[in-house]
């Protein structure tokens, strides 16, 4: 599904990304994990084209995607969301999916149709696998961090991806809303056959669904692989887990 070789970034001097190479299959799901400043962030922006990487190829189903722009890597099937939450807060939650909808559907800059009621039983399906429903009407910034976040998942979801990116997808959540998101993004990432790259840094939620974990330190992937031999792998305990050998 995804295939990121010897991926380099570089902002003058510094190197923010350095040589990383994984491939990920299809319905797979895998975290990228590692300490603030590893370069977590600026490996997703570089997937979905929101950076031009320094020198690397980006393949996505054996197709070229390298510096190609946001919105065309969406349109091939890259779904994404953002540390910060990413929405339309005066908005009601109904809004904010149903423009998504609009838009992935071709419909975002035809000014001849009110909106109201196009795609009204496709978005509230969505928002019911979300757990929104009743909250349709809402206006979205008023909502918790939690419900902020779950709308940008149903935002992402309405593109309709093959492949979905989540950067940390639990960050400022509480321990009951960590819970409860991880169970929701499991779930719908199974029903809808989804390959998944996540980062986070609560290792609770790493280890309970990724079936694959890649770890950076410092720009560079140290170790891939399934989670049992990550957790093993002696440099990912000295430099990850603080351990000493």
């Amino acid at each position: 599904m995804l295939q990121v070789q010897d991926l380099h970034k570089r902002f003058g001097g510094f190197a923010a990304i350095s040589g990383v190479s994984f491939d990920l299959e299809k319905g797979v799901v895998m975290a990228i994990i590692g300490p603030n400043g590893a370069g977590k962030s600026t490996l997703f922006n570089l997937i979905t084209g929101h950076l031009e990487p320094s020198a690397g190829r980006v393949l996505l189903g054996g197709r070229d995607i390298t510096g190609a722009a946001p919105h065309a890597i969406c349109r091939l099937g890259v779904g994404r969301s953002f540390q910060r939450t990413n929405i339309f807060p005066h908005l009601s939650v109904f809004e904010c999916v149903q423009a998504a909808l609009l838009a992935h559907r071709g419909q975002g800059r035809n000014f001849w149709l009110r909106s109201e009621g196009l795609y009204r039983a496709e978005t509230m399906a969505l928002l019911a696998s979300l757990g929104l429903q009743d909250k349709a009407e809402s206006l979205a910034g008023e909502l918790s961090h939690g419900n902020q976040k779950q709308i940008e998942l149903g935002i992402a979801l309405a593109s309709d991806p093959d492949i979905l990116l989540l950067d940390e997808p639990t960050a400022g959540m509480s321990a009951v809303e960590t819970h409860e998101t991880i169970a929701l993004i499991a779930r719908i990432a199974r029903e809808r056959g989804l390959t998944l790259l996540f980062t986070e840094h609560d290792m609770a939620v790493v280890f309970s669904i990724a079936q694959r974990i890649g770890v950076l330190h410092q720009g560079r992937l140290i170790a891939e692989g399934d989670p049992q031999a990550v957790r093993a792998d002696p440099e990912v305990r000295r430099v990850y887990l603080g351990e000493r050998s």
